[in-house]
């Protein structure tokens, strides 16, 4: 894997330690995840965010655990790191810091004090809310370690405050157990209890959200580091309290061999390959049914079908990972109706209202059948596919239907947004992209195509499948290309304002990527031409993917920045989306033009936001700072792919 390690001039930058994020995840939906240089930025940062019923309504525990180091001379010396209310950071435990690297995804930081140096790992038990932290006196000594447990429980979305109930905390051997949710064990435990009040998020502040928690200081761990190699461990874990999970020494070696074993697996042709094949697994997840399910991003997304979807064949069959995928295709065909695949269940019900999630599912089982030659999925599935086919025909909700003059799919209800751009501001959508969506089509061609050959690997008829598929292209193919160039983004629009006489409906002819999948679908509508691609790289390529939004549009949106109303309005109006950059290079390699260069600035972001990880987004204007969830599924996922088919 690349190696990711700063040195004192990053780590004892706050702005620049604190910009730099680390994720664990534990396999179920929950993480601890914080910054380089120990500063909670965010309210979902923890050492112990313990999931829900569902990945998304997760619980935050253990805070932070804050070293105090006493030297030989009696100086007490605190390494953790809190930002408060007041605007002062105290600790500063980030000063001393010399070293942080990611190894096999697990954090590791070094403190020099003088000649004393004293290392922290942390790990989570694979498969288990569970997180162990060990502490390892590196040089110098003797010394004593104290570790201060910062604890709560709540909503990860939401903050605690010392107005309310004060948090319960039970003596137990070796530590505590916290409002019955999860128990700390490690050495010479002391009850404390009291607030630390006024605690500070700077990443919530930046997001217009409330910034401030209390947090409730249960006590401390203590225990001597007499010589180096000595070491001091602390373990946290929800869900079965009374059964003490392994030594935290061996919880890290663990879940390093089974880092190690994923990466293996994935069988990565180079380190940037490995890194992502890592990232990956942090999205693939079993909830607490026991379901294989996809993390859509961390910290604050759940599962949403269309990510999904979207991320199949890179974290499934890139991976290593196509029995897992074959169950969770499984599960997710069982959720379809009225030819609707259910969207996401963040909201804790089931929803039905995207317009191209359900598309991206047929496109994921064709991927699936056509990489692995498990027919026998086909075969199961095809009926299902077939009336996914037989109601979008007919028309299913949302106005979703075909068009019976040309073939092609439309959709849109009075306030929806069905497509991926499906931002609102105050309930109302930003891009609502009522009539046929340029990459909806491209999509429901696709997937004609490719129901139509499972249909025949089965030994069935797909005459009627190939008639709607070559009705369809021929219409794409004559309606889509707009005088500009490029292609209409939606056709049969609802006109925003005619005069009387004047037609209800335009085509909208904006420059943004979604007419990418004309292009790089596995069977598109369109043949690659290089003057178009290069008139869309020319409005829309920035070293992160593509922009949602040309920057000459009258609503570009160049800072995705402030509070919700203005993030979600500039969510899909100018703002990079990295996970584009799969159709581009697809569309691009169709074209014969290079792809050699695309993935520089991308690959360099691997050590500059989500450590490892690929974010969800960023500023449509250069530097490009990357924002929204470090870690997202399907940019992780669409670069893994098309990287792949690069070597």
């Amino acid at each position: 894997m690349i190696d990711i390690h700063f040195g004192p001039q990053i780590c004892g930058d706050l702005t620049s330690a604190a910009s730099r994020e680390w994720l664990v995840p534990d396999g179920l939906g929950g993480y601890a995840m914080g910054t380089v240089g120990g500063l909670r930025t965010r309210r979902y940062h923890g050492l112990l965010v313990v999931p829900g019923e569902t990945p998304a309504s997760r619980q935050v525990g253990l805070v932070s655990l804050d070293p105090a180091v006493t030297l030989p001379s009696g100086a007490r010396v605190r390494l953790g790191a809190h930002e408060w209310a007041s605007g002062d950071v105290d600790p500063r435990g980030f000063e001393l810091l010399e070293r942080f690297d990611l190894i096999d995804g697990l954090p590791r930081w070094r403190w020099r004090i003088g000649a004393v140096v004293i290392e922290r790992e942390l790990a989570m038990l694979p498969g288990r809310s569970c997180v162990a932290v060990v502490h390892r006196l590196v040089a110098g000594g003797p010394v004593r370690l104290e570790l201060s447990a910062a604890c709560t429980w709540r909503d990860a979305h939401g903050e605690r405050r010392a107005d309310g109930p004060i948090p319960q905390v039970e003596a137990v051997a070796d530590g505590a157990v916290v409002e019955g949710a999860y128990r700390l064990a490690g050495p010479g435990w002391a009850p404390e209890g009291q607030w630390w009040l006024g605690v500070h998020h700077r990443e919530e502040a930046n997001r217009g959200l409330h910034p401030d928690e209390d947090l409730w200081y249960a006590g401390r761990f203590s225990g001597e580091l007499e010589r180096p190699g000595d070491t001091v461990s602390v373990r946290a874990w929800a869900g079965r309290l009374d059964e003490e999970p392994p030594p935290a020494t061996e919880i890290v070696a663990t879940a390093r061999r089974r880092n190690r074993r994923v990466v293996a697996t994935a069988k990565p042709a180079d380190d940037v390959d490995a890194t992502l094949a890592l990232a990956a697994d942090a999205f693939v997840v079993r909830t607490n049914q026991a379901a294989v399910d996809v993390v859509a991003g961390y910290p604050w997304f759940g599962a949403w079908s269309r990510d999904t979807m979207i991320s199949y064949e890179g974290l499934f069959l890139c991976t290593g990972r196509a029995d897992e995928g074959r169950e969770l295709l499984r599960a997710y065909a069982a959720t379809l109706s009225e030819g609707m695949l259910a969207n996401t269940a963040d909201t804790g019900r089931v929803e039905y209202n995207t317009v191209d999630g359900t598309l991206w599912f047929l496109h994921a089982v064709s991927r699936h059948v056509t990489v692995t030659g498990d027919t026998d999925l086909g075969d199961e599935l095809l009926p299902a596919l077939r009336a996914v086919i037989d109601a979008h025909t007919a028309g299913t909700r949302y106005g979703i239907r075909v068009d019976p003059a040309d073939g092609l799919l439309t959709q849109g209800a009075a306030g929806t947004a069905l497509t991926w751009m499906d931002a609102r501001v105050y309930g109302v959508p930003v891009t609502p992209r009522t009539g046929k969506p340029v990459e909806v089509n491209a999509l429901w061609i696709n997937g004609l195509a490719g129901l139509a050959e499972l249909t025949e690997l089965a030994g069935q008829d797909a005459d009627e499948l190939w008639r709607r598929h070559r009705q369809a292209t021929a219409s794409f193919r004559e309606r889509f290309p707009a005088p500009t160039g490029w292609l209409h983004d939606v056709l049969d629009a609802p006109a925003p304002a005619y005069p009387l006489g004047g037609a209800a409906v335009h085509d909208d002819d904006a420059l943004r990527p979604n007419q990418l999948l004309a292009w790089s679908l596995p069977y598109a509508p369109m043949e690659p031409d290089e003057a178009t691609l290069r008139r869309i790289a020319g409005g829309l390529l920035t070293p992160l993917g593509p922009r949602s939004l040309a920057p000459d549009s009258g609503e570009f949106v160049g800072r995705h920045r402030g509070g919700p109303a203005d993030r979600d309005g500039g969510y899909h109006q100018g703002t990079v989306w990295p996970w584009l950059l799969g159709p581009y290079v697809d569309a691009v390699r169709r074209g014969k033009m290079s792809v050699d260069d695309v993935f520089v600035g991308i690959e360099a972001h691997l050590m500059e936001y989500g450590l490892g990880s690929v974010s969800e987004t960023a500023d449509g204007l250069a530097p490009h700072t990357a924002t929204g969830c470090p870690f997202q599924a399907w940019s992780v996922a669409e670069l893994l792919r098309v990287r792949r088919k690069s070597q």
